[in-house]
């Protein structure tokens, strides 16, 4: 009987210990952060944002004959403005795991903040990564910060995971109707 109290005890401990540390470890982004979008899309940054909160699903939608890239934003930081105070991950952090839907390669930047460590600057480094086209259905990618290079180079810089602000969904080429979803965007 004290041999089962003692195994039920530490078998409680051990899982309470793992679900909180795995609880630390992960941050899904569409749950926790507001999304900003950029160019000829049918939704705009409120409707995102609903979406988002009643559903849990990013959707957006290429406008008809769409001039120009359409780039939806996340900070790392919790913001209500685009620009995000730089993140510093635990050198813990691997990669980044996403499950979406997308009619159309999407490029995934990695925004790093400035060197002052003040805030995103538009320019400078921002490595990235390619998402393939997943038409027909949604699919899960984990994506280790090494992937993430400068140009997508092998020789390009890689990721400061130290000094991280924001992510941009890119599509560079839209085509009318178009359309990227977003399950969820997790930090680990």
């Amino acid at each position: 009987m004290k041999e089962l109290k003692l195994f039920t005890i530490l078998f409680l401990f051990t899982f309470c210990a793992f679900s909180a540390n795995a609880q630390k470890k992960q941050i899904d982004l569409v749950k926790s952060n507001k999304w900003f979008i950029a160019g000829p899309s049918i939704e705009n940054e409120k409707i995102i944002n609903a979406s988002r909160l009643k559903s849990g699903i990013i959707i957006v939608t290429a406008k008809d004959n769409p001039k120009g890239e359409i780039e939806l934003n996340v900070t790392i930081t919790p913001s209500e403005t685009n620009d995000g105070i730089p993140a510093h991950l635990s050198n813990e952090s691997k990669f980044i795991e996403i499950t979406y839907q997308s009619s159309q390669i999407i490029k995934l930047q990695a925004r790093e903040g400035n060197v002052e460590g003040t805030g995103c600057v538009h320019g400078g480094s921002h490595p990235r990564v390619s998402l393939p086209a997943s038409p027909k259905h949604f699919s899960t990618i984990k994506i280790p910060w090494t992937d993430f290079r400068q140009d997508e180079l092998p020789d390009g810089k890689t990721l400061d995971i130290n000094n991280l602000c924001k992510f941009n969904f890119v599509n560079y080429n839209p085509v009318s109707g178009s359309v990227l979803k977003i399950k969820s965007v997790i930090i680990i």
